[in-house]
């Protein structure tokens, strides 16, 4: 999209016929002239939006709760009682099994829980596989500049390769070398830039395909048969709760655990092997260190409603149809545009937007920050939605989370209030532009 002076940093949304929730903003009289690439739309003005989301918590972790969720659904938590108790230990079994099955994942992989959430399942993978061939890090956000931290300064890989790309865009994919292990997001949560397709990936890669995909998992469809280490963590696209994290491992990656002894020490909490085998415990719901059992019922309760609206592909379904309403605002509103420049890239869950206005874009980079801050705690203070301020190491701009437990009807909700809070901010920046004058 491209941009254009306005009349204000105020600039007009689309009509309201085409608008789900066009009923709760009330227009001006008169539409104003648009830029030739949108369509023509009514002035919005400063009143109030007169509907709210319904759940207005836009999260990107920890994520909503699914639709319908309440406390009963913790009634049956196994609370007191050994995690190496029969009963709760089938907890964790179901967690895995069920997790396993929804998201497609095949037949000869094996799943475990591990402490930290994905972060402590990205970090075991490394830990304990990185070491025998070189090493590509593909990095473009703030998690994935983590893991080329800890893959060049951290384990100190002699043969790595840390391949950049600023926010909203993605390293050319083309050029990562099938002889080396590659270490990737699916899904950049911080910058809302996912990768199109595994088809960078070769069939017959000699190393291993170590993939981060706590934003997309359960929320974009997956080529498995292109990955051998895929990590996730239950707070995400399934609305569950913080620190337990998931680990699954294919053929290759169980080979290369047995076979491959690091020289470095591996702590307790990483340790994947035992007496030079895969310990097969931990993937069977023997966990490393103790779980939460309320969460486990929490995650279960979670898989309970996946199943019961249709399973994976209606978990898909449900992330593309809020990205379909915002993408939709997106394009009839001059303001805004999505930080991804390729709309291949564009997240569906972590949906990361930015402001184009040249009014805006004139500000320096910390007024930029606090224009945003000041727009989301305007919603925030009125209810109306919670959370989705820009990741801190970000560009300014706006994170709205649009995972499988978020209703359409809410993200619609809440596009109003984006436009109320844009032109009240536009207004108090421009009296604080004057009165500095």
């Amino acid at each position: 999209m491209s941009t254009h002076p306005v009349r204000s940093l105020a600039a007009p949304v689309r009509a309201a016929a085409d608008t789900p929730s066009s009923a709760s903003v009330a227009p001006a009289a008169a539409p104003v002239s648009r830029h030739p690439d949108h369509p023509p739309a009514a002035v919005v003005d400063h009143r109030l939006p007169k509907t709210k989301p319904s759940d207005p918590n836009f999260s990107s972790g920890p994520c909503t709760k699914f639709p319908g969720w309440s406390l009963d659904k913790l009634a049956d938590a196994a609370l007191g009682r050994s995690h190496r108790a029969k009963q709760p230990k089938a907890k964790l079994k179901a967690v895995i099994d069920r997790s396993k099955a929804l998201l497609g994942l095949p037949e000869d992989w094996v799943v475990g829980i591990v402490p930290g959430s994905d972060t402590g399942a990205v970090e075991i993978a490394l830990w304990s596989l990185l070491g025998p061939r070189p090493v590509t890090v593909l990095e473009w956000e703030s998690f994935s500049k983590d893991w080329a931290t800890d893959v060049v300064g951290q384990l100190g890989l002699g043969e790595a390769q840390v391949m950049s790309a600023g926010y909203g865009q993605l390293p050319d994919l083309a050029t990562v070398s099938p002889a080396h292990d590659v270490v990737f997001a699916f899904n950049g949560t911080t910058s809302g830039v996912r990768v199109p397709n595994l088809d960078w990936l070769a069939d017959d890669r000699e190393g291993l395909a170590i993939c981060d995909a706590t934003s997309a998992a359960f929320a974009m469809e997956m080529d498995f048969s292109k990955l051998d280490v895929v990590t996730w963590s239950w707070q995400k696209v399934l609305g569950s709760e913080a620190a337990h994290g998931m680990l699954a491992l294919s053929p290759r990656a169980v080979a290369r655990l047995e076979s491959h002894q690091p020289e470095r020490p591996m702590p307790k909490l990483f340790r994947l092997t035992k007496g030079g085998k895969l310990n097969a415990g931990i993937f069977e719901g023997a966990t490393i260190n103790t779980p939460s059992m309320l969460a486990v019922e929490d995650m279960l309760a979670a898989l309970d409603w996946a199943d019961s609206i249709g399973g994976g592909a209606a978990l898909i379904a449900r992330a593309d149809a809020n990205f379909a309403a915002l993408d939709a605002w997106v394009q009839a509103t001059d303001w805004i545009e999505w930080l991804a420049d390729d709309p291949a890239t564009r997240s569906t869950t972590s949906m990361c937007l930015k402001i184009v206005d040249p009014a805006f874009l004139a500000l320096d980079d910390a007024a930029q920050a606090a224009f945003c801050k000041a727009l989301v705690s305007r919603i925030e203070a009125e209810g109306a939605g919670y959370d989705f301020n820009g990741y801190r190491s970000a560009p300014a701009g706006l994170r709205i989370w649009g995972g499988s437990t978020v209703e359409t009807a809410n993200i619609e909700a809440l596009l109003p209030w984006l436009a109320w809070s844009f032109a009240r901010q536009t207004e108090e920046t421009i009296k604080q532009k004057e009165l500095a004058a």
